[in-house]
């Protein structure tokens, strides 16, 4: 008899899933796995949630859409500049679960978006209009929008909300400081905590301005990024992160950020917006992890500086969301589910 109640039960619900109305561009208010997989795209061909929003530059970028929640909308901005969207997929592991909406999106100069080479276009101001014009695109809007950068995505959010805030919910900026010559200073202070040897080796390539050699590049990555970037060997890194990380485009990264790790040189070098965090007044929560590239403690303080801020201390390093994945997730979650 168990068995038979089990079988009519399934089929219960999978008629009720098969019964739903065919999916609108109005969001559903269906809160059960039905209602959060309830949801389409502009057209008449269906491409799991893959969008291309068109550029007012003449260009288009890259947007996937997971699940539906007209209450919570997150955006997603990768770091880099210039990395991929890739590294953040461990996000569709826990924001499905909590019926949380969330937008993949790759910003333009990235791999899934066009990659013009000109090196106008890569400025914060029009990166900001960029994640304006994605924003306008998904119809997302101030009852329901979150933007959530990690590293130089968690400065295109802070800038985004000091231009844009009114068309915002909330916001999560993870493990960036808020003060490029703060994250030049501490890298000081990690690259100090190295044995002598390997400094001097790193010297030595730095002199030569032979960044993209690859052993020092591998001495970057086995010595630096293993304790402050993903804190595991490099051969148990996930594939997400891989692939991110190949995909890279470098004359973007280098233009912004500069030639390396520990020699920030970009149209970044001296950016700051740590006066202005005041001026912040939608929930934001600020994450910082005790093994970063920037200093924990700033991520602290500016929790602070915001008008209605919040903090989340994680043990891991600049990819917490991989290293410490069970806090970052149950943090941001419950934070993002807090804002009224």
């Amino acid at each position: 008899m168990k068995n038979i109640s089990l079988i009519i039960l399934l089929t219960a619900l999978f008629m009720r899933c098969n019964e739903l109305p065919s999916p609108s561009l109005e969001s559903s208010s269906d809160n059960d796995n039905c209602g959060y997989l309830d949801y389409k795209t502009p057209g008449v061909l269906q491409q799991a949630g893959e969008r291309m929003i068109d550029l007012k530059e003449g260009y288009k970028v890259w947007t996937k859409r997971v699940g539906n929640n007209p209450d919570i909308k997150v955006l997603l901005l990768h770091g880099g500049p210039a990395l991929t969207h890739e590294y953040m997929l461990c996000f569709e592991s826990y924001f499905p679960q909590a019926n949380i909406e969330f937008y993949h999106y790759d910003q333009l100069g990235s791999k899934f978006s066009d990659q013009p080479e000109d090196e106008s276009l890569w400025t914060i101001d029009r990166f900001v209009e960029e994640v304006e014009q994605v924003r306008i695109g998904l119809g997302l809007n101030k009852d329901n929008f979150f933007l959530l950068g990690n590293s130089w995505g968690g400065i295109l959010a802070m800038e985004y909300a000091l231009k844009y805030q009114q068309h915002m919910k909330g916001m999560v900026v993870c493990n960036m400081t808020a003060d490029f010559d703060k994250y030049e200073a501490y890298n000081k202070v990690l690259r100090e905590q190295m044995r002598p040897s390997l400094v001097d080796s790193l010297q030595a390539f730095e002199d030569a301005k032979d960044y993209h050699n690859e052993e020092y590049l591998n001495l970057i990555t086995e010595e630096f990024y293993t304790k402050h970037i993903l804190r595991m060997p490099t051969n148990q890194w996930p594939a997400p992160v891989n692939r991110s990380f190949s995909d890279v485009n470098g004359p973007v990264y280098e233009f912004m950020q500069g030639p390396s790790e520990f020699v920030p040189g970009g149209i970044l070098k001296h950016w700051s917006v740590w006066e202005d965090l005041e001026q912040i007044s939608v929930p934001t929560l600020m994450v910082g992890a005790k093994y970063d590239s920037m200093n924990p403690k700033e991520m602290e303080e500016m929790s602070h500086l915001v008008q209605n801020g919040d903090y989340l201390h994680c043990e891991g390093s600049h990819l917490s969301m991989w290293d410490d994945q069970e806090r970052f997730m149950k943090g941001v979650i419950n934070f993002i589910k807090n804002v009224e």
